[in-house]
C-alpha cells in the first residue's frame, strides 16, 4: 500500500509524520520505505543522522523528489508492504504525482481555524484527482494539536461531516516529536515520547482499517 502524505502548506508536520507512521509499520514486521519527494530533502536528513548516530535502520529512505513518481514507484513498489511519500509543499506537479501514485491521501493540518483553509489548495488537487482516479481514497490528520483545547475540539467536531472525513486518531504538540527531529529517532525510543508513540500508534491502526 502507498500512503502519500500531501499538503501545499508547509509547517503542518508532514515529514514527523511519514517518519513515525514508517517506524510503527516496521515496528509491527512491515517491510517500509519512505519516499522523500521533498526538494528540501528532510526526511533523508533524518536517516543520515540516524546513520551518524549509530542507530539501527528500521527502514529505508529513498529520493525521489520528481514529477515521475507515479511512474516509478510501481517498480520500487514490489519489495515492500508500505511505502510512505513524504510530498513537497508548494510544488504542485509533484503532489499530482504523488497523487496518481497513492492508495491513501493523508493530510495533515493543524487546529488553527484549519489552517486558514490554507489546505484548500491540496483539496483542490485532490479533487482533479478523483476524476482520473474516483476511487482514491484521503482523510484529513489533526496534527499537532494542544489535546484537550477548545479549539482541537471544534476542529475536530467541524470536520465529522467533511469530505475527506478527518481520522478519529489525532496527534499531539509534543516536545518529544522535535527532539527526533533533530536526533535521527523516532518518538518509541525516547524516555519522553510514550504518549506521542501512543498517538502514532492510533493513527497507524486507523489506518490500516482504512485501507482493509
Amino acid at each position: 500500500m502507498i500512503v502519500a502524505l500531501l499538503n501545499q502548506k508547509g509547517g503542518v508536520g508532514k515529514t514527523t509524520l511519514a517518519l513515525h507512521l514508517a517506524g510503527a509499520w516496521a515496528g509491527k514486521g512491515k517491510r517500509v520505505a519512505v519516499i522523500d519527494a521533498d526538494p528540501q530533502a528532510s526526511a533523508l536528513d533524518w536517516a543520515e543522522q540516524r546513520t551518524r548516530e549509530g542507530l539501527p535502520r528500521l527502514f529505508g529512505v529513498l529520493g525521489l523528489a520528481r514529477e515521475t513518481l507515479h511512474h516509478e514507484l510501481p517498480d520500487v513498489a514490489g519489495g515492500y508492504d508500505h511505502l510512505v511519500i513524504d510530498g513537497p509543499p508548494r510544488v504542485a506537479g509533484i503532489a499530482r504525482s504523488a497523487l496518481l501514485a497513492a492508495d491513501l491521501i493523508l493530510i495533515p493540518a493543524t487546529p488553527s481555524p484549519f489552517d486558514g483553509w490554507a489546505s484548500a489548495e491540496m483539496l483542490r488537487l485532490l479533487q482533479e484527482a478523483r476524476v482520473f482516479r474516483p476511487e482514491l481514497r484521503a482523510r484529513l490528520l489533526l496534527n499537532r494539536c494542544a489535546m484537550g483545547t477548545v479549539i482541537a475540539r471544534e476542529t475536530a467536531d467541524l470536520l465529522k461531516d467533511h469530505d475527506p472525513a478527518a481520522l478519529d486518531a489525532r496527534v499531539g504538540q509534543r516536545v518529544a516529536f522535535a527532539d527526533t527531529a533533530r536526533s535521527g529517532r523516532l518518538v518509541s525510543e525516547v524516555a519522553a515520547g510514550a504518549r506521542a508513540a501512543d498517538e502514532i500508534a492510533a493513527v497507524v491502526d486507523e489506518i490500516d482499517q482504512v485501507l482493509a
